[in-house]
């Protein structure tokens, strides 16, 4: 990386991967850089956290390969460290475990038969409604789904579990959360798979999605490990990562930012870049001076669901067979057991659970308030006794997911516009672009902001 003074300068606002891989980026172009990171650790959502003698992560956070330049730059970083995982994960539905993602033919095998004939003729009335160009409009989820499954599926399958897991109906969610958050289930998929039930030929079988059968990327310290190595990488090429370094103002005049304040401390100037992944309604909040009150009541329309993550010790070798588990009837989401993935575990002969849940802040979950309702479930699904459990930490997530609430277009839209004015900002990623990428488009979101920041450049 070039040390000119002359060099743009990027100001990264959030240390999580995809403020990490914008940097990289800049340092491609021979820029200098300085990652402003408010935890002790950078990563965001896929930090490590160290608890006792071993790592816990906030959730599932695995390395894909579907983008060759994003995987070749994290590959590199990552060096010996890096572990190929098969993907195997599950959802367990109706007594029974199934293969995650969850198929057609196992919509079908988990009904009831009056039940199944139900949503197979919804199904074919949706899709035929689709294909005729009958369906109206729509605004919110829940008219999504039934436009998508019927309305027989829509109740039996989709209705109750968006309800607990999001803390609203979907109708109280925006249509737009169905597109980018559901994969789409065809009426004619759901009867080739009914039919391949049945052993009926059917012709042009749709192939298995790749995800079913993807590869996986992880270390033997989990998802700490990607992070830190990148961080490595910056500081090695002569990048700046600041870490404990909230953002508490950034300053602008005439459309141009001129300085970020940490503090008492102030970094930056107007011919600097400034790229943020922090979570947009944060950075609207921190502008100086503020913005108009349009804006601000905006920002104050969108929603973050917070996570809470139960990272427990367990006295046994191994709990499932799986990387992780969906449950749709426990107070838990998800349970991941990173060890199944190459994790390495303190003692020998004990495995860590990664329980997950949605949550608001404050309330009991938030609080460890149900741990008692948490032993009860992994105890009735058979991964534990409460006596297994020798260490129990929690992690929690503000900002783990933007709640697509209906109307949250308009907002975001009046975000995005008071922001475009500013030549030398760019606000990108999960919370920084409030959208649902996965870790390496997230990344990739970070290289493409640089590139468009460089773009503007006088």
């Amino acid at each position: 990386m070039s040390e000119n003074k002359d060099s743009p300068h990027f100001y990264i606002l959030g240390g999580g991967v995809c403020g990490l891989f914008a940097a990289l980026e800049a340092q491609k172009k021979e820029a200098r850089v300085t990652v402003l990171e408010k935890e002790k650790q950078a990563g965001g959502l896929a930090a490590g956290h160290l608890r006792k003698d071993n790592w816990y992560d906030l959730g599932v956070h695995m390395l894909h390969a579907f983008d060759q330049e994003v995987y070749d730059a994290c590959s590199d970083a990552m060096g010996q460290e890096r572990i190929e995982v098969p993907l195997k994960a599950q959802i367990k539905w109706l007594g029974k475990q199934y293969q995650y993602p969850l198929r057609g033919r196992d919509i079908l095998r988990g009904l009831p038969p009056m039940e199944l004939v139900s949503c197979i003729t919804g199904l074919l009335i949706a899709d035929i409604q689709g294909r005729l160009k009958m369906v109206t409009q729509v605004d919110d989820a829940e008219s999504a789904l039934k436009e998508l499954y019927g309305i027989p599926l829509y109740k039996f399958f989709f209705e109750e579990f968006t309800h607990r897991y999001w803390g609203m109906h979907p109708s109280e969610l925006s249509a737009e959360f169905v597109r980018r958050k559901m994969p789409r289930l065809s009426a004619v998929d759901v009867i080739k798979n009914f039919l391949s039930w049945l052993k009926i030929p059917s012709p042009n079988d749709s192939v298995e999605g790749a995800l079913r059968f993807e590869t996986l990327h992880y270390s033997k310290s989990g998802a700490e490990a990607l992070p830190r190595c990148l961080s490595e990488k910056i500081r090695k090429q002569g990048g700046n990562l600041i870490t404990g370094a909230p953002v508490s103002a950034v300053i602008h005049k005439h459309g141009v930012i001129q300085e970020v304040k940490m503090g008492d401390v102030q970094v930056g100037t107007a011919e600097d870049h400034y790229l943020s992944t922090i979570p947009i309604t944060e950075l609207i909040l921190s502008l100086s001076p503020p913005p108009p009150q349009e804006v601000l009541i905006a920002a104050r329309s969108l929603h973050y669901k917070p996570m809470v993550v139960y990272a427990l010790l367990v006295k046994k070798e191994r709990c499932m067979d799986a990387l992780y588990t969906y449950y749709r009837d426990q107070i838990f989401h998800r349970v991941g057991e990173p060890k199944n993935a190459g994790l390495k575990v303190t003692p020998e002969g004990h495995t860590t659970l990664i329980v997950e849940m949605t949550c608001e802040v404050g309330d009991e979950k938030w609080g460890d308030g149900c741990f008692p309702d948490i032993l009860q479930g992994l105890e009735a699904e058979g991964l534990c006794y409460r006596e297994d459990v020798i260490e129990k930490h929690l992690i929690r997530s503000r900002y783990a997911y933007p709640i697509f609430k209906k109307g949250y277009e308009e907002h975001l839209q009046v975000i995005a516009s008071y922001l475009a004015q500013f030549s030398n900002l760019k606000s990108v990623g999960r919370q920084g672009a409030f959208c649902y990428p996965n870790m390496h488009q997230a990344m990739k979101m970070g290289a493409n902001g640089i590139n468009e920041l460089l773009q503007n450049r006088p």
